[in-house]
């Protein structure tokens, strides 16, 4: 019976990554990361996720920050956040938010400010629905990995 709640856990994990990968939500780069995650480092993915998800939001609210004020024009410091975002993106396989990002930069580099707050608008939807999947998928994992340790006493 044990052994089926692992799997049941297992099976969840893989269902809800292909429907990510379905979504273009995430790209190959994630499964690279959950590569480098083993006995030795139990928690790897899960730490490189909670600090992206820190690096991001400080990331959101200095875009936000720049486009709310009134007398913006520094299209290059937001070019600067921009890239940091798409790099930190990429690195963790967030596909989708790294293309707004992309379409940002875009937006960005043309000093188009219109265009700057419809994709910050979409970028911090995009960014939602990534960490609130991730968190998902991460507590799935957590499950999965608890249900696995727990042993029970054999009865003679």
């Amino acid at each position: 019976m044990l052994g089926l709640g692992v799997e049941r856990l297992r099976a969840d994990m893989n269902r809800l990554l292909a429907l990510l990968f379905h979504q273009g939500v995430l790209d190959e780069q994630f499964l690279q990361l959950q590569q480098l995650q083993d006995e030795s480092s139990p928690n790897f993915v899960s730490e490189v996720v909670n600090i992206y998800f820190q690096e991001s939001e400080k990331l959101l609210r200095n875009l936000r920050s720049l486009l709310m004020d009134i007398e913006f024009s520094d299209y290059k410091k937001m070019g600067v956040h921009l890239n940091q975002f798409i790099g930190s993106s990429s690195s963790i396989g967030a596909k989708r938010v790294r293309n707004v990002c992309v379409a940002f930069r875009v937006a960005s580099e043309q000093n188009n400010r219109l265009g700057c707050l419809r994709t910050l608008e979409l970028l911090e939807h995009e960014y939602c629905y990534l960490k609130n999947k991730l968190h998902e998928l991460l507590q799935i994992e957590q499950q999965r990995l608890l249900a696995a340790a727990v042993r029970y006493p054999v009865q003679h």
